[in-house]
């Protein structure tokens, strides 16, 4: 038998939490770099790190406004 591999697409009740990539609490900024992947980080660390990240990112989400903070 041949397994396929669906997806739907996201819904609106429909929501991963994602976990801050240096302490696990739970995300609030999520960093897309330009190699197309991201990190993504609690409040507390985003504040820690946003000089060094405005320096990397091609875009910067802060899922708290719901608007680009673009770097």
């Amino acid at each position: 038998m041949t397994q396929t591999l669906t997806t739907s697409p996201p819904t609106d009740d429909l929501v991963v939490p994602f976990h801050c990539d240096r302490c696990g609490a739970l995300a609030k900024v999520r960093v897309v770099l330009a190699s197309g992947s991201d990190l993504v980080f609690c409040g507390h660390h985003a504040r820690e790190y946003d000089a060094k990240l405005r320096d990397i990112a091609v875009d910067i989400i802060d899922t708290d406004s719901e608007q680009p903070a673009h770097a």
